[in-house]
Order: C-alpha cells, then sequence, then structure tokens
C-alpha cells in the first residue's frame, strides 16, 4: 500500500459515501477495510455496494469497489486490470487435487488487481500479492468496474476457446473447462 497515493474520500458519489458512512475517510482505509474483507462471491455483481452488505466480496468486487472510489475522488491514474494467469497447484496449492483429478497442469483463470505506474497491488485477502500470480501472468486488460460481470466472464470464455484451440491434447469442451474451473474456485473457499 505504501507505493499507492493516498487521498481524502470526499461525498463525491455512492461508493465515496458507503466508505464514509464507515468511517472510512482516506484511500488507504478503504484499502485496508476491504482486504479485511472475507473473500467470498457477492449476491450481485453488478451492484458494488452489494460488498457492503455481504460484506464479503472477490477479487473482482473488491477491487472494482477501490477503482471506482478512486474514480469518484479524481483519482484516474489507477488501472483496473483482468489478468488472466495460469493456475496451478505451486500458486493456488488448493486446487492442486482437482487437477490431479482432471489431468491438467494448470487452467487459465481470471483475476481482478489494480495497477499503478506499472505496479501489481492485489487486496483481495490480507497476504494476497502480485508474487502469487504475476510470474504466471498470460494475459491483461484495463477493464471499468462496471465490466467485472458478463464482460469479465466473456473476456475468460474466449480465451479459454483459443487456450483448447491451441491445445487439442486437452480433449474437453468449454463447458467441461468451465465446469473444472468452478470446482477450483470451490476448493479455494474451502
Amino acid at each position: 500500500m505504501n507505493k499507492l497515493p493516498n487521498f481524502n474520500i470526499e461525498t463525491k458519489g455512492e461508493i465515496s459515501l458507503e466508505f464514509l458512512k464507515r468511517n472510512m475517510l482516506t484511500f488507504h482505509q478503504a484499502i485496508t477495510y476491504i482486504q479485511k474483507l472475507p473473500y467470498g462471491r457477492n449476491a450481485d455483481k453488478d451492484n458494488l455496494s452489494t460488498v457492503f452488505i455481504d460484506n464479503k466480496g472477490t477479487c473482482s468486487t473488491k477491487h472494482a469497489l477501490l477503482k471506482q472510489v478512486a474514480d469518484e475522488n479524481n483519482f484516474n491514474e489507477m488501472q483496473l486490470i483482468l489478468g488472466i494467469f495460469r493456475m496451478n497447484a505451486q500458486n493456488t496449492f488448493k486446487i492442486a487435487k482437482t487437477l490431479k483429478e482432471y489431468n491438467l497442469e494448470y487452467i487459465p483463470e481470471a483475476h481482478n488487481y489494480l495497477k499503478y505506474k506499472g505496479k501489481i497491488f492485489d487486496f483481495t485477502r490480507m497476504n494476497s500479492s502480485a508474487t502469487d500470480f504475476a510470474t504466471d501472468l498470460v494475459y491483461e486488460i484495463d477493464i471499468k468496474p462496471s465490466e467485472i460481470n458478463q464482460t469479465k466472464i466473456q473476456i475468460h470464455k474466449n480465451f479459454l476457446i483459443d487456450w483448447l484451440n491451441e491445445n487439442p491434447n486437452i480433449t474437453y469442451s468449454l463447458n467441461e473447462i468451465w465446469s473444472i474451473r468452478e470446482q477450483c474456485i470451490k476448493d479455494l473457499s474451502e
């Protein structure tokens, strides 16, 4: 967090007001709050306020929320990134059993994080770090907070289609790979 600028949160938008209601007055306080929230899927990814209602979030909703509060406060230099990385047993040990069961070395997984002046910031969990996935990144695109749901899914599925086409030895269909990926996500929540 020490490389990200801090700024005062002002009453400039819905997300800013949500943070202020919880006595989060600066961007760094908002980051700490978000980072401490448990990991979990939100009821409505199209409504970022759901993070406050559900009292949890994913990499998508947590980072979109931080990008939104930055945008509301005219700090537009930060990017919300959709990265795709090779999720494997080394960088995500909880999925080792599932990968082994389906005879996969890795599965391409979409991950959201922030980027500022070329540096990656991951606030998904208290101990999250760019070193968890950065060396396995294979694709990055700058997205808007409103694109973390359907747009993210479509980009991810398009990447998986290309990956399957480039790897004919992997005989799973897109739906089968997506199902295996969903099992990996469940593994992470346990």
